[in-house]
C-alpha cells in the first residue's frame, strides 16, 4: 500500500513538501497560530493550544509567539511551560516528557533536508524525532537538532546546539554541546 506524503513526513521518509495535504495543513496551522498568539486571556490560550496539540497534560502553558508547522506532532507532558519566541519545527513527533520548561526562543528542529543539491532543490524533505524526557530544563536560545533525544532531568544550557542525544541526569553547554556536568538526583 501506498503511503501518502503526510504519512511519509511523521515516518521520517523522504516526503513532497508541497503535497496539496501538507500545504492545507500548513494553512490551517497558521490560522491557528495566530489565534493562540492573539489570544491575551489565559485559559482560553491554553485551551487552543491543546486543541493543537496531539497529547498534553492538563496544566501546560505557552508564552505568546508560539511558532509551528502543523501542531499535530507535539506531544507534551503533565506541568509543560514554554517561554516567549519558542519555535517547534514538527514535520516528526516532537515529544516532551512532563515538567519540561523551555526558556525563551528555544528551537526544536525535526525537519531536515537532503545534502545533494539536485535532491534537496527537487521539493523533497524528511524529518527525525526529537525526543525529550521528563524535568528537562532548555535554556534561552538553545537549539535541538533533528533525531535528538534527551533523557531525564536533562539541563541545555542557554545558547547550547544539541546535535546528538544525551542520557539521564546531565548538564550539557556548547556549540555543539557537551556534558560539562553529572546531575547527581541522590545528593
Amino acid at each position: 500500500m501506498m503511503r501518502t506524503e503526510k504519512e511519509k513526513m511523521i515516518l521520517g521518509e523522504l516526503y513532497f513538501s508541497e503535497d496539496p495535504e501538507l500545504v492545507f495543513d500548513r494553512r490551517k496551522a497558521r490560522e491557528k497560530m495566530r489565534r493562540i498568539n492573539l489570544e491575551n486571556d489565559s485559559a482560553r490560550r491554553s485551551e487552543l493550544i491543546k486543541e493543537v496539540l496531539c497529547a498534553c497534560g492538563q496544566h501546560i502553558f505557552i508564552e505568546h509567539d508560539f511558532a509551528f508547522d502543523y501542531g499535530y506532532n507535539i506531544k507534551v507532558g503533565e506541568n509543560f511551560y514554554a517561554n516567549f519566541h519558542c519555535t517547534f519545527l514538527d514535520t516528526c513527533p516532537i515529544t516532551i516528557g512532563k515538567n519540561g520548561m523551555l526558556a525563551p526562543n528555544v528551537q526544536l528542529y525535526t525537519a531536515t533536508h537532503p545534502l545533494h543539491p539536485v535532491k534537496r532543490n527537487s521539493g523533497l524533505e524528511y524529518g527525525k524525532p526529537i525526543t525529550i524526557g521528563d524535568n528537562v530544563w532548555i535554556g534561552g536560545g538553545a537549539i535541538i537538532v533533528p533525531g535528538v533525544t534527551l533523557g531525564d532531568n536533562v539541563v541545555v544550557a542557554a545558547g547550547a546546539v544539541v546535535t546528538k542525544s544525551f542520557a539521564d541526569n546531565q548538564v550539557v553547554a556548547g556549540n555543539p554541546a557537551r556534558v560539562i556536568k553529572e546531575i547527581d538526583i541522590n545528593g
